[in-house]
């Protein structure tokens, strides 16, 4: 008789989060974390609880989200990629599953964590669920000033909802970049840490700034303030993309 062993394992996962109320589990809502869980009940027959790296919110998607589960069965690792594959739904991809040591958490251990906003510079019919799409033609340069301005250590009290706001709500951004690709401007930044709704109201206020809506000293002070209501504009969920986590 073969004895299962106690294995931990780290899934590498993309999603398209239109369809889903966020990552983190809610009763009687569609999520990534419950549909993962329940499609790894059907492949194991055990329940299991999954550790995600980072809790993005409704309608944001990810491209390299990491998560890790901790289970006694003997299941071949490529089983769980392709057995999960095969009941999850279609909006859902497990990239990669591998053994990890049995002390790895997908949250706690990550050393930073990379994502990507999309602009779109004209209206269309099959990106506008994939990006925000905007009628406005921003300063470009005035955007690159604004993301270049936040990085190092910053209190980002102000890119935070009130309610999630923390003791110590300062995040270390590595890197804070605008480009554009022919009709998309596209914003990548890197942190060790991010606050709920901080990139998102991080684009919108850039967004403001280039529009001419705010002057950079503005754009400033308002970071500085520490007060989420002085943000006017929110950046929509559908475009924001979590790239990578990196260990």
């Amino acid at each position: 008789m073969v004895v299962a062993e106690a294995r931990n394992i780290k899934l590498t996962i993309e999603y398209d989060g239109g369809a889903f109320a966020g990552w983190q589990y809610q009763p009687n809502q569609r999520t990534i974390q419950g549909e993962l869980e329940k499609a790894l009940k059907k492949l194991t027959t055990q329940k299991v609880t999954l550790h995600g790296a980072g809790r993005t919110d409704a309608g944001v998607h990810a491209r390299g989200q990491v998560a890790n589960f901790r289970i006694i069965h003997n299941l071949p690792l490529k089983k769980y990629r392709d057995g999960l594959n095969f009941y999850l739904p279609e909006a859902i991809r497990i990239l990669e599953a591998e053994f990890v040591p049995h002390d790895f958490h997908a949250r706690y251990d990550a050393l930073y964590r990379r994502y990507r906003y999309l602009v779109g510079l004209h209206r269309t019919a099959l990106e506008s669920g994939r990006r925000w799409e905007i009628d406005f033609h921003p300063d470009i340069q005035l955007l690159i000033e604004a993301a270049d301005y936040i990085l190092g250590e910053h209190d980002f009290a102000a890119c935070c909802v009130v309610a999630s706001q923390k003791e110590n709500n300062r995040c270390l951004v590595y890197s804070s970049r605008w480009r554009q690709h022919g009709d998309v401007l596209i914003y990548d930044i890197m942190a060790d840490r991010f606050l709920h709704s901080m990139i998102r109201s991080l684009v919108g206020l850039m967004m403001e700034t280039a529009q001419g809506k705010n002057t950079m000293k503005r754009f400033k002070e308002i970071l500085r303030s520490g007060d989420h209501t002085a943000i006017r504009k929110t950046a929509p969920a559908h475009g924001l993309y979590l790239m990578k986590v990196g260990y």
